[in-house]
């Protein structure tokens, strides 16, 4: 049986030398947070009202610096004008859940082959550690990939 002072002297010996061994290794491995590949963070809010910097209009669009941005890899359901009541309340889902997503951590945006789109909103793919925030509104049936047109969603 191992008492006080011997488990004090063992706890100590096995600290030090973890401590030494990452230390001597050049410290702990970075994360990918820590490394930095997603440049941009901020906090968002929902948008109401004209000032608008970043925030959430709905599930694929927001503004972020002042900028508009339409999330060019999905379509979500209406809620300025929905053509049914489940047509809101998905959409307001989905608007809730990009908002989640975006505040979870940095991101990147992604250009794809047209810079805006026919209202002046700027045509980007959100993603993080390379996955679309997009995508993860499709897998969770909030979203839909783009299609070149919007759906009816009732």
């Amino acid at each position: 049986m191992i008492r006080w002072p011997g488990f004090v002297a063992i706890t100590l010996a096995l600290c030090t030398a973890l401590f030494l061994a990452i230390f001597l290794s050049g410290g702990p491995a970075p994360s990918s947070a820590a490394v930095g590949t997603d440049p941009y963070q901020a906090s968002f809010g929902i948008c109401f009202g004209r000032d608008r910097y970043s925030c959430v209009v709905d599930g694929d669009t927001i503004w972020f610096e002042g900028r508009k941005i339409r999330i060019a890899d999905i379509n979500t359901p209406e809620i300025s004008k929905p053509g049914c009541a489940s047509e809101e309340r998905l959409g307001q889902q989905a608007k809730i859940r990009m908002q989640a997503l975006l505040n979870q951590g940095s991101f990147s945006l992604k250009s794809i082959d047209r810079d805006q789109d026919q209202y002046g909103r700027d045509l980007r793919i959100i993603t993080r550690d390379g996955e679309s925030l997009g995508e993860i509104l499709v897998a969770e049936g909030l979203a839909e990939r783009w299609q070149g047109y919007r759906r009816n969603w009732c």
